[in-house]
């Protein structure tokens, strides 16, 4: 049993170097660049904004564990507590909305229809990633108003049966919100690969080949938009099972495993994200050359370099 733990406490530590070093690296490239250029795309704010809101998931995860390991008696009832879940659902809703909104971007600069409606929406693209900015902030109001059924160490009167009750009702309500913006990602997924079907018609139809400028963009859309239904399907299963077997799975090991798989998903989008990116590819491959420069051994003084 200790080898087991000692083997998720090991992946968890991977995860979290990763995933910090990744979204870390995602918002200094593009801080950097507005500092430079002194404007940043529409994406690039976007994935600013999804690193920052990543970083600051994986945070609160290590402070909630942290919790756990040195006030167990009061993990579940202090107020640094709640404050913790309060900051990781902040962190959480943000990561996996703009996520999604990355993926609609992505969806209505690449896609074709003829639907007036979507031609509509394609031509304001900005528009339509505020008003979705907007829609997540009303969601993320109500899932903090989900905190309050959760009793505090001071509510003493409440029964067992009511608290239970209020805690399903919560799981409940916590899992809808969860499946939205998967829902939404999944209905784009879907959309993208019936536009690449009609392309590749247009394609043929016209005489051209199979793998064109659009082609390739439809499926760099595709590779971004799996991955991130892929490591977000982990992570939704993860969290809906760690929620509704809370009261029977809330040993250590437990915690640490559904720790462990939940937090593939923003350590390991965020790698994506990097090699999904020209930008952030490129500077990528430019700092790996220069760290194996300056790792490359220098030849001593009077002796001389090889040809």
């Amino acid at each position: 049993m200790a080898v087991v733990q000692s083997t998720f406490i090991v992946i968890f530590i991977l995860e979290l170097i990763i995933g910090n070093l990744g979204n870390g690296f995602i918002a200094l490239v593009n801080c950097v660049d507005w500092l430079r250029r002194g404007k940043l795309s529409l994406v690039d704010r976007i994935l600013t904004a999804l690193a920052i809101s990543r970083i600051g998931l994986l945070w609160s995860v290590v402070l909630s564990i942290f919790m756990l390991v040195l006030y167990p008696a009061s993990a579940a009832t202090g107020n640094k507590s709640r404050m913790i879940f309060a900051f990781w659902v902040v962190a959480n809703h943000f990561s996996t909305w703009l996520a999604t909104i990355l993926s609609i971007y992505y969806f209505l600069k690449i896609a074709n229809f003829s639907n007036s409606l979507f031609l509509y929406l394609k031509g304001r693209v900005k528009r339509v990633v505020s008003v979705t900015l907007l829609f997540i902030v009303v969601l993320l109001c109500m899932d903090v108003m989900l905190l309050k059924p959760f009793p505090n160490g001071s509510e003493r009167n409440v029964s067992y049966g009511r608290r239970t009750t209020k805690l399903a009702g919560v799981s409940v309500l916590s899992t809808v919100c969860l499946s939205v913006p998967y829902t939404v990602s999944l209905a784009v997924f879907l959309l993208l690969i019936f536009s690449l079907r009609k392309h590749h018609k247009r394609m043929r139809h016209h005489g051209q080949g199979p793998r064109d400028a659009g082609t390739a963009a439809h499926v760099r859309a595709l590779q971004m938009v799996v991955a991130f239904l892929l490591l977000y399907s982990i992570f939704f299963l993860a969290l809906v099972v760690q929620h509704w077997s809370s009261t029977y799975l809330n040993t250590c090991l437990h915690i640490l495993f559904f720790q462990a798989v939940g937090t593939v998903f923003p350590s390991g989008h965020s790698c994506i994200l990097v090699l999904g990116n020209s930008k952030l590819r490129r500077a990528f491959l430019l700092g790996l050359q220069q760290l194996q420069y300056g790792l490359r051994p220098r030849p001593k003084v009077g002796e001389l370099s090889p040809p």
